[in-house]
């Protein structure tokens, strides 16, 4: 943790430089769009728009066999039945062998700045959650605070309204969700994945009570976009058990993110916590481990090294991260240090073309208990279309 000073020092000062970023620059947050704000920008006047993205990995832990697989490929498609009407969906398959959809909402526009919307949606929280299309991030696999703390990809069935306000360049979004369960087909929260094993991803969803979740995007400086997020409930409960002392917890989750690019340099950073109540009583029932806070941030900077008149782009980059899903525990709990982690990753992301990348990275990491933690290299090539 003593790094955290000038790591957060170097970004600070990277920030202060946005005012001279080109408008037309083609790496400003300002100006990127996920997969579903593709679809859904496109300019037909009504019928069906489709996009896709995958990713294929190679994986190499020092010490052991390595891993090659298709992580996920995902279809996306959108129909537009007038000006004010659409819909988009994800179909997800993961590992070849598993089958999800990602996203599937229907948006009723009032305005230009009033957006309507139900159905399966990403909880905006972090950066990631929301821009995980392969090309708009550095490194092969996702920042692991993305993976452990958040954890992406974090969607549930809701409704909400989302727009944006370009003359005071505020963007927003507020839902309300269903959330994670306590049990979920009889995976339990806790120990080294956090929340994780709780994302009911829309299938057969149980519910007790609605979760808040909104988040404010400030984009007023040119290249550079700072994000406040908040989520706020409880965990969902069967029948059976949602009376007995222990079958939920409290969730109380706040993240910052910001996102800048210069030129050829680009940074971005994130900080998430999150405090769970109730979890000596839920860690009885359960027989689990489940920390009363989480916390996890990172720092990223990346510099292409290809002049800015050339299409290709290649990006060198380094990443922190340091993460703890026993950031503090509650009763007799002791904390686990091995899940105090911290990692750097190094490497490359080469864009090809416009919607095609390759990358490699190495990953050295560390935990406070001083156990083993493979160091990793990774391989992979990622599309977007």
């Amino acid at each position: 943790m003593k790094r955290i000073p000038l790591l957060l020092a170097i970004f600070t000062t990277a920030f202060t430089f946005s005012q001279t970023v080109p408008e037309e620059t083609s790496s400003n947050p300002n100006s990127q769009l996920n997969g579903a704000q593709r679809i859904m920008s496109g300019n037909i006047t009504n019928g069906v728009t489709i996009g896709g993205y995958g990713e294929i990995n190679y994986n190499q832990p020092e010490g052991g066999n390595g891993t090659l697989d298709v992580q996920r490929l995902v279809m996306l498609f959108g129909y537009k039945f007038n000006d004010r009407v659409q819909f988009v969906t994800e179909i997800e398959f993961e590992h070849v062998k598993e089958v999800f959809v990602e996203q599937a909402f229907l948006q009723y526009s009032l305005n230009n700045n009033v957006n309507l919307r139900g159905g399966l949606m990403l909880v905006p929280m972090g950066i990631v959650n929301e821009y995980h299309e392969p090309t708009t991030f550095n490194g092969v696999d996702r920042p692991s605070v993305d993976k452990s703390i958040v954890p992406t990809t974090w969607r549930e069935i809701g409704v909400g309204v989302q727009g944006r306000f370009n003359e005071i360049s505020l963007g927003y979004q507020a839902y309300l969700f269903n959330g994670f369960k306590s049990v979920n087909a009889g995976k339990v929260l806790g120990g080294s994945n956090g929340l994780r094993n709780g994302r009911q991803k829309g299938a057969e969803s149980t519910i007790n009570t609605p979760n808040v979740s909104g988040k404010l995007d400030y984009y007023g400086i040119p290249g550079l976009r700072m994000g406040l997020s908040g989520y706020f409930g409880r965990t969902q409960a069967e029948d059976a058990v949602d009376m007995l002392e222990g079958a939920d917890v409290g969730i109380s989750m706040v993240g910052m993110d910001a996102r800048y690019a210069y030129q050829r340099f680009t940074a971005r950073g994130q900080f998430i916590h999150a405090s769970i109540s109730d979890t000596e009583a839920y860690n009885t029932l359960n027989t689990t481990d489940l920390g009363s806070a989480l916390q996890g941030w990172y720092l990223e900077g990346a510099y292409n090294l290809l002049p800015l008149t050339k299409q290709q782009q290649l990006f060198a980059f380094a990443r922190y991260e340091d993460y703890d899903t026993h950031a503090s525990v509650e009763g007799g709990l002791i904390r686990n240090d091995s899940y105090n982690r911290n990692e750097w990753t190094f490497g490359l992301s080469y864009k090809v073309a416009p919607g095609a990348v390759v990358k490699a990275d190495y990953q050295v990491k560390e935990n406070a208990a001083a156990t083993s933690a493979k160091n990793q290299l990774n391989v992979g090539i990622g599309v977007w279309f």
